[in-house]
């Protein structure tokens, strides 16, 4: 006979506490203890709760290699007769007669009646020497979780996502906490109480005016979002959010001018100044392309049954010398140059070029929306999320890693897919190319998609961006990029290769020409690859979602759709020409209401590096993620120095305002 120490932590959070009935085996290297209740005078596991029980082994089981944990409903026939009854177990501590404590990490939701298996922390799971038993385990659970978590095809050319038909099918351990669940509706319900109460949401006609659009700007107000409503017309702003608005990933060095862009010297003489030529600024590095070509005949919606537009605009850019701002030369709304396609010029009339900047705008909403965010930003970190679950067992290191950046994901995904991509809501209802064109545009830039985009300092040397002034995007990133490589701490083994192989052909549907790797052979390309993963589990994701509101609070600034076609002359543009092409009052008010909660955290959220689930028990990794920390904070305060000089301050990376995951 032995006797155990059994210490039990309960989480925090609202309802993780338990009626039921908790046991535990203690399976060794010699044999199974028989289950023995944990069982002290009044309730267990009541929430925040550290608990001890003494039991008692009948027999030696040898060394510990496995807990399993058995949870039942009560005896109390009115207890049995509440609803199925969850608790959220953070970890067991087994503290032998003789020897160290043994910590168990569990931070899982038990549901009903059931049982969970427990390895001890500091195992190791890599070696091919490892006892039969925690091999069998492993296997287990793995198969297990494949059988919860499966992959189903969404739309023909998208990545794979989660098989399962709405939030309610979700089990706990992926749910958004009640906390968050109940902030997210209230936020949405007095959002659309509060444009239903003005009118808005009813009106399909045109706007009458700009001044009457300060009546929905005042709807939510940031500081950024008031900037954009100053500066929404000036060149210098237009110009600058290419480098740190919401979809700063476009831009690109220009070092030959395209074919179909014919812009000449005479066009771009009035910023360049007399005497100074494009291919002398050509030679120089001076000029950058933002090119929408994706968006080129692409499928249009219908909005309030009138047909929507849609371009693919052209944008050159110049920087001039110094540090002076990034300035536009030319638009040109098509791929296609010709009479019925001008080149747009700022010396232009200011309707004019007014509008085709407008239409740059509009053309950058639905590539950000479709792509930068939906499928970058969302889809990708699905697929992430569902094969560390099922490739990737409880206790080895690369889960331990990765799981924090999983967190909520698959929940958030599925409310896209109830409330966001289907018929009859906002993309359906009140977008220029409605989810047609947004499915058009995954499968386009799923056949263009590479590694090299996903990984942030290849992404910025292959768009030659690396020396242009004010790119906080750029700057900021690569600093967070650079403090999640040095915090690797994984090894290579069968089951990573597995999670390598199913994001290639789940995520990446098999093509070799993207890339991504379908399997890592050195620990270098494993860092790049993991890093790739968590930056775009969180960073990535904050730099592109959480300004979403500020850029559309003033629609002019980031209309969602246009009711007119492009232009196709110049000097015809007036203020009631270019209201008129503005998306309707209820599309913009629904657009608005979406991307402000898109932008906020509905609580219960996890700064980047904030890892309250300890599933690493042994000090190495413990001081690595200290490391972390502690350099992200050094992060956070030169952000901070660094935007108070900024009239527009960049907030987006500062460290404490990026998620830990894709969960909003």
């Amino acid at each position: 006979m032995a006797d155990f120490r059994v210490r039990v932590s309960t989480g925090k959070a609202f309802g993780a506490g338990t009626w039921d009935k908790v046991s535990v085996s203690i399976v060794g290297t010699r044999e199974e203890s028989p289950p023995m209740p944990l069982d002290n005078l009044g309730k267990e596991f009541t929430a925040g709760a550290e608990e001890d029980f003494q039991v008692t082994l009948p027999k030696d089981v040898g060394q510990v290699l496995l807990l399993r944990v058995h949870k039942a409903p009560p005896a109390l026939p009115l207890l049995r007769s509440l609803a199925p009854d969850a608790w959220f177990c953070r970890w067991f501590q087994l503290t032998p007669p003789q020897g160290s404590p043994l910590l168990f990490p569990c931070y899982q939701w038990l549901e009903g009646a059931g049982s969970l298996v427990l390895q001890e922390g500091t195992a190791k799971v890599s070696r091919a020497d490892h006892h039969p038993l925690l091999q069998q385990q492993r296997q287990e659970e793995l198969q297990a979780r494949q059988k919860m978590y499966q992959w189903k095809a969404y739309n023909p050319g998208w990545p794979h996502c989660l098989d399962k038909r709405t939030v309610k099918d979700l089990d706990l351990n992926i749910k958004y906490s009640t906390a968050k669940n109940a902030n997210f509706y209230l936020q949405a319900g007095s959002a659309f109480a509060e444009m239903k109460i003005k009118g808005l949401l009813d009106r399909k006609g045109l706007w009458r005016s700009l001044n009457e659009m300060k009546r929905i700007f005042n709807f939510r107000k940031t500081p950024a979002a008031e900037h954009a409503f100053e500066h929404w017309q000036e060149d210098a702003f237009f110009t600058s959010q290419f480098l740190n608005g919401l979809n700063p990933v476009l831009i690109r060095r220009c070092h030959y001018l395209p074919k179909n862009f014919p812009v000449t010297d005479a066009m771009v003489a009035s910023v360049l100044g007399p005497g100074t030529s494009l291919q002398a600024e050509l030679e120089k590095g001076s000029l950058f392309l933002v090119d929408h070509g994706i968006l080129s005949g692409i499928h249009t919606n219908v909005i309030n049954g009138k047909p929507q537009f849609s371009a693919a605009p052209m944008t050159l850019l110049y920087q001039s010398p110094g540090c002076g701002p990034l300035l536009p030369l030319a638009i040109q709304l098509s791929q296609s140059p010709g009479p019925n396609s001008p080149i747009f010029l700022p010396t232009d009339d200011k309707w004019d070029w007014l509008l085709a900047k407008t239409w740059v705008r509009n053309a950058e909403f639905s590539f950000h929306e479709a792509l930068t965010h939906l499928l970058h930003s969302h889809l990708l970190p699905e697929v992430f999320t569902l094969a560390t679950l099922r490739q990737l067992p409880h206790c080895h290191p690369l889960f331990k890693l990765l799981i924090p950046h999983t967190r909520y994901t698959l929940h958030i995904n599925m409310l896209a897919r109830e409330l966001l991509i289907v018929p009859g809501q906002v993309v359906d209802r009140s977008t220029g190319i409605g989810i047609e064109g947004f499915s058009e545009l995954i499968q386009r830039n799923m056949k263009q998609l590479n590694y090299s985009l996903l990984c942030l300092p290849e992404d910025i040397r292959t768009r030659g961006v690396e020396d242009i002034p004010g790119y906080y995007y750029r700057d900021d990133g690569m600093q967070i990029w650079g403090a999640v490589e040095r915090d690797e701490c994984v090894q290579d083994d069968r089951e990573l290769q597995a999670w390598v192989r199913e994001i290639f052909s789940k995520g990446f549907l098999n093509q070799e020409s993207s890339g991504i790797p379908s399997s890592l052979e050195t620990r270098e390309a494993l860092v790049r690859y993991v890093t790739m993963v968590i930056f775009n589990c969180s960073a990535k994701h904050a730099a592109v979602s959480a300004g979403q509101f500020d850029s559309c609070a003033w629609m002019p600034n980031l209309p969602p759709s246009m009711q007119l076609p492009p232009p196709t002359s110049k000097g015809l543009a007036t203020r009631e020409g270019f209201i008129a092409t503005l998306p309707p009052v209820n599309a913009t008010c629904d657009v608005i209401i979406a991307l402000w909660l898109l932008s906020k955290e509905p609580g219960d959220q996890r700064p980047l590096g904030t890892y309250p689930d300890e599933h690493f028990t042994e000090e190495a990794p413990r001081r690595s993620i200290a490391a972390f920390q502690s350099h992200l904070a050094q992060i956070s305060r030169a952000i901070q120095e660094r935007n108070r000089g900024l009239v527009l301050p960049y907030t987006y990376l500062d460290p404490p305002r990026i998620e830990n995951s894709v969960s909003i």
